[in-house]
């Protein structure tokens, strides 16, 4: 759902309601994998074909109901003429759809006074039979996740920790039907401050939604497409396929504009298959990341040491926006981190690296409100692409460190000057020096 909506995350959801409110709480601004880039003015469906009528927010109740069935049908036909679609394949792939009522209580933000707690939330995804789930897929993929970290630059335990977040490795991979979750979102999205942006992220998902079946089951969007040649079970079948309560899908759990965008034929079969393909979801995930800012080599974030010196400086800076608009050297300056962090051969960064402050708050074993804070790099903010949300991406860069992932640079020290004899035995060797990877 990438920099717009993914409601984190199915797995921990579906067992427990007070965890949803937390993770919805956190992440109503999200729509993950993994999204599509954000909607353009398309993504409102203006009709040309019925120039009166237009798509408008519900008011609740009954003429709620009423009226997204009549927006879902404007959109339908705008589709339809946009992208040369029979209208009446479409209008009968969505007749049996669904206004789900629990999709839109999943959705609401938490109750007021409902606090975030970083430390609940890590408890939900770093614990052990997770993290015994995650060294179990990465031994059973260990050659293919290798090859795309060489690839790539995404390590390996990264790409497994994110699906293991996900949805473990594909035992949470949700159970509402897609078109249903979808079309409930897009026109009668819960009564929230941001109700007419969700409602547009999601129409414009749903329409991703219908050209992703539609290439699937044998069309295009040349308006050429003979229906004959189109497999209406196949595209039914992609319609109704299960998701999360956001309209993620498969592994990875991307939503429909991020697959269209993103996702990769990891196994080489001609089709991309999230649900079921590994490599596919592997591939996905490693490409993603790439495409959104991952930097080969470079960790994922650098601990703070609180202390009285730099207490005013880390919460001036911890703005909340992730956006990466200072430097670990100015980090380093304020004596926020310690200047090792600045310092490639200690497995520290460039020190012009953009990062930032993250700030974590959580509830104390007294009850308490705490904060933890960490410095985010340049691969801190690809995971966040990937579900904006500062805890999603700390848990990701925790859990694969659970998994192994060694969260410092990838650059090889300086070695001492050899003696005579060590040239003379190196002069033998036909190894060639591994180079270093540049951050």
């Amino acid at each position: 759902m990438n920099l717009i909506l993914i409601i984190p995350r199915i797995g921990s959801c579906i067992s427990n309601r007070g965890i949803c409110l937390l993770l919805a709480s956190i992440a109503i601004a999200i729509l993950s994998a993994c999204a599509s880039a954000p909607p353009n003015s398309e993504a409102t469906l203006p009709s040309k074909t019925v120039p009166d009528t237009s798509i408008v927010n519900q008011v609740g109740g009954e003429t709620a109901e009423q009226q997204s069935s009549q927006n879902l049908q404007i959109m339908l036909a705008q589709i339809s003429q946009s992208e040369g679609i029979p209208l009446s394949t479409l209008e009968t792939a969505f007749a049996d759809s669904k206004n789900l009522a629990q999709v839109r209580k999943l959705v609401m933000p938490g109750p007021p006074g409902f606090k975030k707690n970083w430390t609940a939330y890590r408890g939900r995804f770093i614990e052990p039979a997770r993290t015994k789930a995650g060294m179990a897929f990465i031994e059973q993929n260990r050659t293919y996740l290798d090859r795309v970290e060489r690839e790539t630059g995404v390590p390996g335990t990264v790409i497994a920790s994110i699906i293991g977040v996900e949805t473990i490795y594909g035992r949470n991979m949700g159970s509402f039907k897609v078109k249903d979750v979808l079309s409930t979102l897009a026109f009668n999205y819960p009564d929230t401050p941001n109700r007419a942006s969700r409602e547009a992220l999601f129409q414009d998902q749903l329409k991703q939604l219908i050209l992703l079946c539609w290439a699937e089951s044998g069309g295009n969007s040349t308006r050429n497409t003979k229906s004959a040649s189109i497999k209406t079970n196949a595209f039914d079948r992609c319609l109704n396929q299960s998701s999360s309560y956001a309209g993620a899908i498969g592994l990875p759990q991307f939503m429909p504009g991020s697959i269209r965008n993103f996702a990769k034929d990891g196994d080489g079969d001609g089709v991309i298959d999230l649900r079921q393909s590994r490599p596919d979801a592997i591939a996905s995930v490693a490409r993603f990341l790439r495409m959104h800012g991952w930097q080969p080599g470079m960790p994922i974030y650098f601990p703070i040491t609180e202390t009285e010196q730099n207490q005013a400086a880390i919460r001036r800076l911890a703005d909340g926006l992730p956006d990466a608009k200072h430097t670990v050297q100015e980090f380093i300056d304020l004596g926020i981190l310690d200047s090792r962090y600045g310092d490639l051969q200690t497995g520290g960064v460039a020190p012009q690296s953009k990062a930032l402050i993250i700030d974590l708050p959580f509830i104390n074993a007294q009850g308490n409100d705490e904060v933890r804070y960490v410095v985010g790099l340049e691969n801190f903010l690809s995971i966040v692409q990937y579900n904006r949300s500062y805890f999603y991406a700390q848990s990701v860069a925790e859990f694969a460190e659970a998994l192994g992932y060694d969260n410092q640079s990838v650059v090889p020290k300086t070695p001492a000057t050899p003696t005579t004899k060590t040239k003379k035995s190196a002069a033998k060797k036909t190894q060639k020096p591994k180079k270093p990877k540049a951050n």
